[in-house]
């Protein structure tokens, strides 16, 4: 059985005991949220690692994307990209390898992951037509699906499936006069797939043979957002909002076959509309796990995209988001490198802590009640283990001119906390 229909039969799986232990939570609770879909854990049943919950009442998690292009094909070079990620606390790591060995590199991630691994199917399924010189029209419903069953087996935790891509969300889009029209990968593909060969999409219109494969290993459908908007001035217009209707719907059907599900969503949405945002996916996909790339409240940060994705974060974690995919320096200009990978780690569970924070997860609070009572007694080392970055935090400290007394050197002989010591002591 799935988590879900385990959840659903009142049976305590071992992964959500695992799950409710690092969470803090009681497993009767959690099995209760899994069997109405407000988390769900991902983990294929031929995989062996610790699992994660993502969902309701438990921490934000974080998502880091790797992967090879056409042009920059080195398995050995993501292998180190998602060390780098897991070592900066990623909890999930997406292989969207586009170019060389796909198989082989997939494998390779599977086999050094000790987080769950997501893919999108579609990419690896169009690579192999492009590679055989053919266009990604020709693809078939069986080719996409084949694709999907076959990393299934392979032992991927969850996929993106752009399920609500479909001739009527198309003709919706046709008429929002977009300035950026799609800007996801996997929605482009099908859309130019649904009006070259004049069919509906073969994720949508075979739902249900898509259920069946993904169930089969308890693999986590995570229903990608291919209409997201691109731009803050495309955010929330109606091709946006259809897509989510359809989702919703999906949504739905998949939980009633027993199949985790999760929610894509943005992308760029001003700062004033991120928290209605997270609104509306609550509302209309029946509280399923929301998973949004940033949000980015601005257009104009290439280069520190990852700045802004963590402002964005931050309000879409508080507002009920549950889970973030990082954005790293290298948005919108270049495939990230080590560096850019670990940064947009870190940017992005800075934003998660600060939205469960808002949320009022205990442990959360606990880390920064920690962290206060380290700073209060100039406890270096226990200031570094409450970090977020604790590499980055004791390199800076080491290089200080001061780092053998218990001051910082921006304040030295006139440190606030020492002054006003002196100051209560005086004090009758």
């Amino acid at each position: 059985m799935t988590q879900l229909e385990s959840a659903k039969a009142g049976q305590v799986t071992d992964e959500m005991r695992q799950v409710a232990q690092s969470e803090n939570v009681s497993t009767a609770d959690l099995c209760s949220w899994i069997a109405k879909g407000l988390v769900v854990i991902p983990k294929n049943i031929h995989r062996d690692f610790v699992p994660r919950g993502i969902g309701k009442g438990l921490l934000t998690k974080v998502n880091a994307n790797i992967g090879t292009s056409p042009s920059r094909q080195d398995p050995g070079g993501e292998l180190k990209k998602l060390d780098a990620a897991v070592a900066a606390g990623a909890d999930a790591v997406m292989d969207l390898s586009t170019g060389g060995d796909l198989d082989a590199t997939l494998v390779a991630i599977l086999n050094r992951s000790p987080v769950m691994i997501g893919t999108v199917p579609i990419y690896k399924a169009a690579s192999k037509i492009l590679a055989a010189k053919r266009t990604c029209v020709e693809l078939s419903a069986d080719d996409i699906f084949n694709e999907i069953q076959s990393q299934c087996r392979a032992g991927v935790d969850f996929i993106t499936v752009h399920c609500g891509i479909t001739t009527e969300t198309l003709r919706v889009l046709k008429g929002c006069k977009r300035r950026m029209g799609i800007v996801s990968r996997g929605g482009s593909l099908l859309a130019e797939w649904i009006v070259q060969n004049k069919e509906e999409n073969p994720l949508y219109a075979q739902f249900d043979r898509l259920l069946e494969i993904v169930r089969a290993h308890d693999v986590t459908l995570s229903l990608g957002d291919g209409l997201r908007p691109g731009t803050i001035f495309d955010a929330q217009d109606r091709a946006q909002i259809s897509e989510l209707i359809v989702l919703g719907d999906l949504a739905r059907q998949a939980r009633d076959a027993g199949v985790q599900v999760m929610i894509e969503g943005p992308g760029h949405v001003p700062l004033s509309r991120i928290a209605l945002d997270m609104k509306l996916q609550q509302q209309l996909c029946g509280m399923a796990p929301y998973y949004v790339l940033g949000p980015l409240p601005t257009d104009i940060a290439a280069g520190h995209d990852h700045i802004a994705g963590a402002i964005g974060g931050a309000i879409a974690a508080a507002a009920g988001a549950d889970f973030l995919c990082y954005v790293t320096p290298a948005e919108h200009l270049t495939l990230p490198g080590q560096a850019e990978v670990r940064e947009g780690v870190i940017a992005s569970k800075i934003a998660a802590h600060i939205g469960d924070l808002e949320k009022g997860i205990a442990s959360a609070w606990s880390r920064d009640r920690e962290m206060t009572a380290a700073r209060s007694r100039f406890d270096w080392q226990a200031m570094f283990a409450q970090a977020i970055d604790p590499e980055k935090a004791r390199a800076m400290r080491s290089q200080s001119e001061d780092k053998d007394r218990d001051v910082c050197t921006m304040c030295g002989d006139f440190c606030a906390l020492k002054t006003y010591g002196r100051a209560m002591e005086e004090i009758k």
